[in-house]
């Protein structure tokens, strides 16, 4: 949880609340909504625990640290409530004296916090006495939410932590996927790096050329970019379910560069032009590149019809990532081929005239 600060602006998260696999109008996400504004209640429960030694979790020092942590976090937006042993404490005072609110206050007397532990719920300390448990419940599980939160708790941790009582993250529904974001943004990144490492390797053995290369790698960069817009625009959060698709769409716009790479290099090592390989690419792989594209495309757009909105969010981001790759291998490979396979001298000469349909040979 330490790096949730380099986390928070990224795009591993939801951002919608509710359950984002699902349509906002859908019955689940419109009854979880009026839970949460008519009861002050939240399915999103994040939990920090207050680690202490065996036996002193209701140390006065560290039921007060407990207190002003829980304090601080009803003040950040998007905590519903809190729960804990102090919150407990305080409503127990004001209690036993008639309910006099001037009584909300947790005193500085080891006994009353005695007293009040002895019936207290279990859930706010273990049998041991070595753990306290901090509950926030969450408006929603948004990223800056959740970030906002996790952020303010370590925050606090650091300046408050001691031999007595340590504060830690994460637990509890909102806590877990905190953690699961922050696992995913960093292999996010990660594996972007691996599949590029890897198809650019592949390319490297295959053509002997680095040039080659970069003109099979960018259009697919290029493409894995705009699908992070689209993501953005449809917002759609990079998470577990969704990291997979990035790196199918890497692993199927490679194969359309290769079909049109592979012919163009063979014609150009065969003396052609650029523009009569290219040609001649594109009637022998061109045609089959196209019609993958297309039927791909086609197949997988047909999730919109989806009611599951997580379905129909993926058939757009696929359906936008086979068209993209199809057209960079078409259009932005032979462009990239211009100033990177083709030499300055052979530029300036003319192209040689295409040869019809059927005198490929």
């Amino acid at each position: 949880m330490r790096r949730c600060s380099r986390w928070a602006s990224r795009s591993a998260r939801d951002l919608d609340p509710g359950a984002p696999e699902l349509r906002p109008d859908s019955r689940y996400n419109r009854d979880v909504a009026y839970i949460n504004a008519a009861y002050g209640a939240s399915s999103d429960v994040l939990a920090v625990m207050v680690k202490t030694p065996d036996g002193q979790c209701t140390k006065l020092a560290t039921v007060q640290r407990v207190d002003r942590l829980e304090w601080s976090l009803r003040q950040l937006e998007g905590v519903e409530s809190t729960n804990t042993l102090a919150l407990l404490t305080r409503r127990v005072t004001a209690g036993l004296n008639e309910g006099n609110p001037k009584w909300y206050e947790l005193l500085p007397s080891q006994d009353m916090v005695n007293t009040v532990t002895s019936n207290a719920p279990r859930g706010l300390y273990d049998d041991s006495c070595a753990l306290l448990t901090v509950y926030v419940y969450l408006r929603d599980h948004k990223a800056s939410t959740l970030a906002r939160v996790v952020e303010h708790v370590q925050a606090f941790a650091a300046a408050n932590d001691s031999d007595d009582a340590r504060f830690l993250l994460a637990a509890g529904s909102a806590g877990i996927e905190a953690a699961t974001n922050i696992v995913v943004h960093d292999a996010w990144r990660l594996m972007l790096w691996l599949v590029y490492g890897a198809v650019a390797l592949l390319c490297f053995v295959t053509f002997r050329s680095w040039r080659a290369v970069l003109v099979a790698v960018l259009p697919l960069v290029v493409t894995s970019f705009l699908a992070e817009a689209l993501m953005v625009r449809l917002s759609m959060g990079v998470k577990v379910a969704t990291l997979p698709v990035i790196a199918l769409g890497v692993g199927i716009g490679v194969d359309y560069a290769l079909y049109i790479l592979s012919v163009v290099l063979a014609q150009l090592r065969a003396g052609a032009s650029l523009s009569l390989a290219y040609y001649r690419a594109l009637l022998f792989t061109g045609k089959v590149v196209m019609l993958t594209g297309f039927t791909l495309a086609i197949a997988v757009v047909t999730w919109i019809a989806s009611p599951i909105k997580f379905q129909a969010d993926m058939g757009v981001l696929l359906a936008f990532m086979f068209l993209w790759n199809m057209v960079g291998a078409l259009v932005l490979l032979p462009a990239l081929a211009r100033f990177l396979l083709v030499a300055p001298a052979h530029r300036a000469t003319p192209s040689v005239t295409p040869a019809p349909v059927g005198g490929l040979q």
